[in-house]
């Protein structure tokens, strides 16, 4: 029989194309997305069975109660996917399937106050979509997630935000992070207003989430399923809270030496914007663990008073605005092994 006899080379690297779309309300742009990423989204929805998710009605009422201003945009994106029971309740975000990451975010506090942060992941289970998007009126631009959440983000009043995963096993009930942070970066304007919405909203799994405004009034929040939340003016997170409590993940993700690392270049008053961003670049705070799923996918550096986007990666960058957002697409390429 023929046939090619040399054997099959398996890639070395895995390949995410990073791409910022330009779309005020939900329209064509997000369907198109919708239906590229909801597959594999629908797979790990049901990864539990259909048992363990919400029905519509109490995931409609959840959001409701939680985070009625969203309300109108769920059901634009629920009309624009056919109305699907499944589509909704997904799209809801409320007690999804959990998930892990590996983050580090930190505050700059120099003369302009910044956001940096590193998302770590699995780059084969990552949009990549940067969104600009005005669904209340006031515009935002954030790394998306779960379709219409938010990784990470700043809005219009200048409010940047990221989150974390807190290291900690509880789940209970809730919605997922992505999305209320989502809520935040829509309706709030000043970091008193973010702590104000995070300490209400549940969350089904531990964050920790980190916010900072125009002023430089800044917060990072732990915040559990099982616990109250709690606020603090520590200008960093990494993978858990006040204590490690889940030793084989902070071991595994280096939590505690990424840090204090972290801690030492804030508290360095020879530190530069651009120099502290740099270091996001380089381990520790730069994971290569892209084969066990929390390599760095991208750094962020939000400028609050430029209203600004700068995502980096070894050897490039884009840098947004609100008032500049172009339309562009980046391909990373990250090692398979």
């Amino acid at each position: 029989m023929g046939g090619d006899p040399s054997p099959r080379v398996r890639p070395r690297t895995v390949s995410l194309i990073f791409t910022a779309v330009l779309e005020a309300t939900p329209g064509d742009k997000w369907k198109a997305l919708f239906r590229r990423f909801w597959p594999a989204y629908q797979k790990w929805y049901l990864r539990e069975g259909e048992g363990p998710r919400p029905g519509y009605l109490t995931c409609r009422k959840a959001l409701r109660k939680h985070m009625p201003e969203l309300e109108s945009t769920y059901d634009r994106l629920v009309e624009l996917v056919g109305g699907g029971d499944l589509e909704a309740r997904f799209l809801s975000l409320y007690r999804p399937p959990p998930f892990l990451t590996a983050c580090s975010q930190g505050v700059w506090r120099g003369a302009e106050p910044a956001l940096v942060r590193n998302y770590d992941y699995d780059p084969t289970l990552c949009e990549g979509v940067t969104l600009r998007s005005a669904w209340n009126g006031p515009g935002v631009i954030a790394m998306t997630d779960c379709m219409w959440g938010a990784l990470d983000g700043i809005n219009e009043a200048g409010l940047a935000a990221s989150l974390a995963f807190g290291g900690r096993r509880a789940v209970g009930e809730g919605f997922g992070m992505p999305l209320i942070l989502r809520y935040v970066l829509e309706v709030c304007e000043s970091t008193r207003d973010a702590v104000k919405v995070l300490r209400r909203v549940p969350t089904h799994m531990a964050y920790n989430v980190t916010v900072v405004d125009r002023t430089g009034d800044f917060a990072t929040l732990f915040l559990s399923p099982d616990r109250a939340p709690i606020v603090t003016r520590r200008p960093l997170a990494t993978n858990h809270q006040r204590r490690v409590e889940w030793k084989e993940y902070a071991g595994a993700t280096a939590s505690l030496e990424r840090e204090h690392y972290l801690g030492e270049c804030l508290e360095d008053e020879t530190e530069s914007l651009e120099s502290l961003t740099q270091r996001f670049l380089r381990a520790p705070l730069y994971s290569a663990q892209f084969q066990k799923g929390w390599g760095t996918l991208y750094t962020a550096a939000y400028r609050t008073e430029a209203r600004s986007a700068e995502f980096r990666w070894p050897g490039g960058s884009v840098t947004q605005t609100l008032e500049d957002f172009r339309e562009v697409a980046v391909r990373v390429d990250f090692p398979r092994d």
